[in-house]
């Protein structure tokens, strides 16, 4: 098992169809003792015991990530159940305003980043001082495929917010390096999951050439947190389809 022992919190698990649960389904079976989290007490809880069920050690924490009292929370909990926090996964956030720039309202500009860029930050400095105190951890952000330069159209604030969460992952790495703190990013692509499938309505060779599994995205994902990656720290790694 190549998570064995090792304590991970996972923000955004809240469907079950979606890559948040399937990742902290896959860590639970490679040994990790979980703390989701979402902002929705009823189906975080649902999530965890589903993950219990499969005999995962797993506990919900309800959340607003975009505030220093839930970034904090999910900490303190995660510390007092396990005892430590190894591994941070910022999965939480994701594209919710699509459409003209100019379109765009003073509102939804602030949700898409505190959505995917504040609460990134907020939980990465409330898991800081554990991970330092026990001289060791990793952070897993989550941004998009092709960075900057592979922003698209439509997506003004998301794609900020991910610049952002990028510049934060090189940022913390540097500072966390003497600390045996690894900061790393993980960009997918089109993930393949049900309300991607129904919202897009892909075509058979579109989904074969340019999309990306869950699978996927848990191998890149339990590679960067992993012993098998402790040498690398600050990457930014895409995971996109084969006709990217």
């Amino acid at each position: 098992m190549r998570l064995q022992e090792q304590v991970a919190i996972i923000t955004g698990v809240s469907h079950a169809g979606q890559v948040g649960f399937a990742l902290a389904a896959a860590f639970g079976r490679e040994g990790a003792k979980l703390a989701i989290s979402s902002r929705s007490s009823d189906r975080v809880h649902s999530r965890a015991e589903e993950l219990q069920a499969a005999g995962a050690q797993a506990i919900g924490v309800a959340a607003d990530l975009t505030t220093e009292k839930g970034a904090s929370t999910l900490v303190e909990e995660t510390v007092s159940r396990y005892g430590r926090v190894d591994i941070l996964v910022n999965l939480a956030g994701g594209l919710t305003k699509y459409g003209p720039s100019h379109e765009l309202t003073l509102a939804d500009w602030e949700s898409e980043l505190n959505n995917n860029l504040r609460s990134t930050f907020l939980c990465s400095r409330a898991v800081w001082p554990v991970m330092q105190k026990q001289g060791r951890g990793s952070i897993l952000n989550f941004s998009t495929a092709g960075g900057v330069m592979g922003a698209s159209a439509n997506m003004l604030a998301y794609n900020c917010a991910k610049a952002g969460v990028d510049a934060l992952t090189r940022t913390l790495a540097k500072e966390g390096k003497s600390m045996g703190i690894r900061v790393n990013s993980l960009g997918p692509g089109l993930i393949v999951t049900q309300s991607n499938l129904e919202s897009m309505k892909p075509g058979e060779q579109e989904l074969q050439n340019k999309w990306v599994s869950k699978e996927q995205i848990i191998e890149a994902a339990i590679f960067l947190v992993s012993s098998a990656s402790d040498g690398v720290t600050g990457a930014l790694l895409p995971v996109q389809g084969r006709g990217v």
